[in-house]
């Protein structure tokens, strides 16, 4: 009976109210669904970006560009949240299934959010990469997102699902060999990446804009003189 009783706890703790309350209180709840959420929207800002630039190298045209965007920001979106269960012991295949199932639904809104959101800012889907209004609508974009998919994640992470299956697969974990070579992301870090990406290509963009603007007003003056 004791061991019986032994294998239904975990470091002291009931499965049957862990299953209940699976992050003790409110704060907790929401902490770790921001946390959530911040994993799937680094990831689908990474990999619409990057699908906007190989699209836009290989002259694809919008449609197919967009598909793209959205197919790479799945496959970043699940990477990021794959890592830590691999990091964790788990085998690929079972990490991979565990993601799918906990974070397809938060990828989707973001998607459908962020995507609606870009085609309703004027000439944000058709702006370039190296174009402020792109950036800036990406931001207003993502922004959207993050909210909207919130308390998808909440709502989930409340019921024991969503990304609760990926935290209860990693939780206490401690990894040997070469798993520790696997790096953590923490929310700070995904939050510095998702800034500087941002920041980043709103510089670039705003730099081009300026040496365009001054290419075009010295030009003139220079034949002129001449």
């Amino acid at each position: 009976m004791s061991m019986n009783h032994e294998h239904h706890q975990h470091d002291g703790v009931d499965d049957d109210r862990l299953a209940q309350e699976p992050y003790g209180d409110a704060g907790s709840l929401n902490r770790m669904a921001a946390s959530a959420t911040l994993h799937c929207l680094t990831g689908c800002a990474i990999g619409e970006i990057l699908g906007l630039m190989i699209g836009t190298a290989a002259g694809l045209a919008s449609g197919w560009t967009m598909v793209l965007a959205i197919v790479l920001a799945f496959v970043f979106g699940y990477s990021l949240s794959t890592l830590p269960l691999l990091k964790a012991g788990l085998a690929f295949g079972a990490a991979l299934s565990v993601v799918v199932a906990a974070d397809t639904l938060s990828i989707a809104t973001m998607e459908l959010v962020d995507n609606a959101v870009m085609a309703v800012i004027p000439g944000a889907m058709a702006a370039g990469l190296v174009n402020v209004v792109f950036w800036i609508g990406m931001m207003i974009a993502l922004t959207a997102a993050f909210f909207a998919a919130y308390p998808v994640n909440r709502y989930l992470l409340q019921r024991g699902k969503g990304h609760a299956l990926t935290h209860d697969d990693h939780r206490g974990s401690r990894p040997e060999g070469p798993r520790r070579l696997i790096p953590d992301f923490s929310t700070g870090a995904l939050a510095a990446v998702i800034v500087s990406f941002m920041i980043g290509g709103l510089v670039v963009a705003m730099a081009d804009e300026l040496t365009t603007d001054a290419s075009a007003t010295h030009g003139p003056s220079q034949i002129q003189h001449g």
